[in-house]
């Protein structure tokens, strides 16, 4: 299964989401291996070096540039989970990467900005549908704040009603945790941290991700 994590903007945790979920999927005897399609930021092989260095059980990360769809195909056929890590933009590694992908992630933090930016997504997605009709879209609220009175994940989903192209909205939203950035500084995720909220938001999306094929 390909896993596609995208978005046309950055800051909205596309690297976090891709470092986590392989770890969950990991840690449930899955054979992953993530592709980085970033040219100028690599988040997520520095933090599979860490990983190794720390002498934690090894994700194979490769970074590749251009078109994506040679590559994809060859990782499927080899791993259980392909996960691919896009730059922050429209790029062509993210079109070409939709257009072999099973599962798109978008990632969307809550402010105006992200909202706005993940809505011009869908003409891309539709356009990707042309080639892979089966191309499944889970947009997932991210970098939410965690204070009780706050109401802007609910003003989020509220917005996100309008979504243009057919998608999920994960019911798990993936909050602003210190959780995410320790670990990810220490080769880890936040599975084999202490935090047991965020552990149990990357859970819980794994499942909406796996429930998303299931439902194929």
């Amino acid at each position: 299964m390909i896993i596609l994590i995208a978005h046309h903007k950055g800051g909205v945790g596309k690297s976090t989401l891709a470092i986590n979920l392989a770890s969950n999927f990991q840690h449930l005897k899955k054979k992953v291996q993530i592709l980085e399609a970033d040219s100028s930021i690599h988040t997520t092989s520095r933090w599979a070096d860490d990983r190794e260095d720390s002498g934690l059980e090894p994700i194979i990360t490769i970074r590749k540039e251009g078109r994506l769809s040679a590559t994809l195909k060859d990782l499927d056929t080899h791993n259980d989970i392909v996960i691919v890590d896009t730059a922050g933009k429209d790029s062509p590694e993210s079109r070409s990467a939709m257009i072999s992908a099973d599962i798109l992630i978008v990632p969307t933090g809550t402010s105006q900005a992200d909202l706005d930016a993940t809505l011009d997504l869908a003409t891309t997605i539709e356009t990707a549908r042309d080639y892979n009709e089966d191309l499944k879209a889970l947009l997932a609220l991210t970098r939410a704040s965690t204070h009780a009175l706050s109401n802007e994940v609910e003003e989020a989903r509220d917005y996100l009603k309008d979504f243009p192209a057919e998608a999920t909205l994960a019911d798990v939203v993936i909050h602003h945790r210190k959780a995410y950035q320790s670990t990810l500084s220490e080769g880890r995720s936040v599975i084999e941290g202490n935090d047991a909220k965020a552990k149990a938001e990357i859970q819980i999306l794994t499942q909406e991700v796996l429930a998303l094929t299931e439902g194929a």
